[in-house]
């Protein structure tokens, strides 16, 4: 019994923790990086008519807030900042333009990978606080770049491909710490894509593409001629099971080696698809970035090996 007990510790321990070169952390940084950065510069014109407290939009930040207090009191808000600014004097409009500003220096210190983990942690502070300010507004890309952000901030950087380590010559982290923030990842991003796809299995409307017809004909998202579609519109139930069933299957055929790369290319086409014709260009990003990151195979320029090599160097 011991000696089966010690085995499947063992077992549990080569899942959990299997040894990592820290490429999947470079992409996982400079993709969110460069997410934050658009998302942020993209709102530029409308930040403050969406958190102003004067802004003319019928859902406020003030209506959300206050929802969002008897729901979740401890989560984060720019009305905490908000507060805290005029305490201090300074007025509300300049607060939410240094939130702005904050955030977008944030995301290019991720893309360039300057102070890292600072930058990672207030981009997932004001990342959080943002969105749950006008989450009635807020879509999926925001929830998914949130948790790109927290597992950021919490893996193990700087990254080999970091400005920090080129600056500050940081050892290479230990390889399976970095498995470890790895596997996480992975196990979420396939509850994420399982219990999606079972939930649209569930409805008659992924079966017979009234899902996609109706998401493609709605604005802001009826990129594509409905002529377009009413020609190809046989398609749409193939192309509403085939995504049913790459969503759902993905657990079962991510892990295998022999079917990781082929399932892992329809993830991103269908998402790369999503993007191109319903203009979702932020969701469709922060997606790929999280599955290269979890899943891509070849993510191993700098091997393991030489990741042991380096740190005992370090070390010795």
């Amino acid at each position: 019994m011991k000696a089966q007990l010690e085995s499947l510790g063992k077992k549990v321990a080569s899942f959990f923790f299997p040894p990592e070169s820290n490429q999947w952390l470079s992409f996982l940084r400079i993709g969110l990086g460069f997410q934050v950065v658009i998302y942020t510069w993209s709102c530029r014109t409308d930040w403050l008519e969406l958190f102003s407290t004067n802004g003319q939009g019928f859902v406020n930040r003030v209506l959300t807030e206050k929802i969002l207090s008897m729901q979740s009191p401890l989560v984060p808000r720019l009305g905490w900042l908000v507060w805290i600014g005029n305490h201090l004097g300074v007025n509300e409009a300049l607060i939410l333009w240094l939130v702005w500003g904050c955030l977008f220096v944030a995301g290019c210190g991720l893309l360039v990978g300057f102070f890292s983990r600072s930058a990672a942690i207030v981009a997932w502070f004001l990342h959080l606080s943002a969105i749950k300010s006008e989450e009635f507004l807020s879509y999926g890309m925001d929830n998914f770049t949130t948790i790109g952000l927290f597992y950021l901030m919490l893996s193990p950087l700087p990254d080999r491909f970091s400005l920090d380590a080129r600056i500050w010559k940081v050892c290479p982290r230990d390889p399976q710490m970095l498995g470890f923030f790895r596997r996480i990842l992975q196990l979420h991003v396939c509850f994420i894509y399982f219990f999606g796809g079972i939930t649209k299995c569930t409805g008659s409307e992924w079966w017979d593409g009234t899902s996609i017809w109706r998401v493609m004909t709605s604005p802001p998202y009826n990129l594509v001629s409905p002529d377009v579609l009413i020609w190809w519109r046989h398609l749409l139930p193939v192309v509403g099971i085939c995504i049913c069933v790459l969503e759902t299957g993905y657990p079962f055929f991510i892990w295998s080696r022999r079917t990781r790369l082929p399932w892992l290319m329809c993830i991103i086409g269908m998402h790369l698809t999503i993007g191109l014709t319903m203009g979702l260009y932020l969701f469709s990003l922060v997606m790929i970035t999280l599955n290269i990151a979890a899943f891509w195979p070849s993510l191993r320029w700098w091997p393991v090996a030489e990741v042991r090599a380096a740190g005992a160097t370090c070390h010795a």
